[in-house]
């Protein structure tokens, strides 16, 4: 009797119940895993599926497509439209929306081009005023919706009209100012690659980082008497993400290398992550986007945090529209027209935020907007019609809401929601 006292004693205190199922090995956090999946916690796996499926059918129509310099060119698309859609996902976590990006993006592109090619401005003071800008124009629709309570919907329509209005008026009759092509700014949008060296050195950083996390997480666990998952299941998931990274990084080296814009996107999808995840900001913003009136009673101020999201969006998709200036060498009437607000909202959908509110992440942008460029860069090889990609792009994006919301009744009836 006295032994069994000593074992439940020294047992974790989240582990004195025999009748909870534990999975304290690799084989049970695979179940663990598949367990989540059935009951409607998807992850990152509808994404994965897709991108198998699409690189495997386009690669088998031109073999073209994966080869290195083509994943190049692609990944130096992904930056310009992922940096728009990295915003859309702040939007998105507190259930709104935002359909100025793409306008935004545009005007800002004109801003740099009269600032800096025509006001003789520093193109370094001329992309802090279009971001500064961009961000103020979130601050306009957050008092639209905090004093009025217009709907963000109106808001940013009517912000679509009067920055597209703005854009046409700044640019005046010519229509587009060509940057200057060897300036640093487009040198970066078109040409800068990072050594390889560097390209393998920052692909065993994320590797690293979980293995530092996990452990220090392991040992403020250990210390209040918690379980924690064991070692080798924290060291097999950093080895098998470190190979993936690196096998990537030596494979684009076989090309041109890893665009230091891309870099830019991934940088600013860590950083975003971190403040999601880390912060007393980021739980506020998903507590907003969850229940608004019960984060209010609960001491969160939803108004600054309507702000500070609303500002991020518009300053990142200013950011974004700089990039897209520098990677066609020019500021024009057709700067963020087209499908760049469908893109950037499909993006941040398709890689997994809700639109309900409350539920996404940062790292939704970046597979987001790699399956949506996917889909183009692999119709573009098959020198397909623009109509297609429309309307395969569409379908992805309503097969994304479709399982966004069978999942988010699979939660429900499972009471994970």
């Amino acid at each position: 009797m006295s032994a069994d006292m000593n074992k439940a004693q020294n047992a974790a205190l989240d582990r004195s119940d025999e009748r909870v199922r534990h999975n304290d090995t690799l084989l049970g956090a695979a179940k663990a895993s598949i367990d989540r999946i059935r009951s409607g916690d998807l992850g990152m796996l509808p994404v994965a599926l897709g991108l198998i499926i699409i690189s495997t059918v386009f690669s088998i129509l031109n073999p073209v497509y994966l080869a290195p310099n083509n994943l190049v060119n692609m990944l130096f698309d992904c930056a310009t439209v992922g940096i728009i859609s990295l915003g859309i996902v702040c939007v998105l976590l507190l259930g709104e929306i935002d359909l100025s990006v793409g306008s935004m993006s545009g005007l800002a592109s004109a801003m740099i081009g009269v600032l800096w090619v025509n006001q003789g401005f520093p193109v370094y003071g001329a992309i802090a005023i279009a971001v500064v800008f961009g961000a103020m124009i979130g601050a306009v629709y957050a008092q639209l919706y905090n004093r009025l309570g217009m709907p963000s919907f109106i808001a940013t329509l009517a912000g679509l009209l009067a920055l597209l209005g703005l854009q046409l008026y700044i640019l005046g009759p010519t229509g587009s100012i060509n940057l200057p092509y060897a300036s640093p700014l487009v040198r970066f949008g078109q040409i800068l690659v990072m050594p390889a060296w560097l390209s393998h050195g920052l692909a065993l950083l994320p590797g690293l980082v979980m293995i530092v996390m996990g452990l220090r997480m392991r040992s403020r666990r250990l210390a209040v008497n918690l379980s924690s998952s064991p070692l080798s299941t924290l060291i097999t998931r950093a080895a098998v993400l470190t190979l993936a990274l690196e096998f990537a990084a030596f494979y684009l080296n076989k090309g041109r290398g890893v665009p230091w814009m891309f870099g830019l996107l991934v940088a600013l999808v860590i950083i975003l992550n971190y403040a999601l995840t880390r912060t007393k900001w980021g739980r506020s913003v998903f507590a907003v986007g969850g229940n608004k009136e019960a984060a209010r009673r609960s001491g969160i101020n939803v108004r600054a945090i309507y702000t500070s999201c609303f500002m991020l969006c518009s300053g990142l998709a200013a950011l974004g529209g700089i990039l897209s200036a520098a990677r066609l060498a020019s500021s024009s009437q057709q700067a963020g027209t087209g499908d760049v607000n469908l893109n950037a909202i499909a993006a941040a959908v398709i890689g997994g935020t809700s639109l309900f509110g409350g539920r996404g992440s940062a790292y939704s942008a970046l597979l987001g907007i790699i399956v949506i460029q996917s889909i183009s860069n692999g119709l573009t090889l098959l020198n397909l019609s623009s109509s297609l990609r429309y309307m395969i792009t569409g379908g992805v994006l309503a097969i994304a809401v479709i399982v966004d919301s069978l999942a988010r009744q699979s939660r429900a009836s499972n009471g994970r929601a």
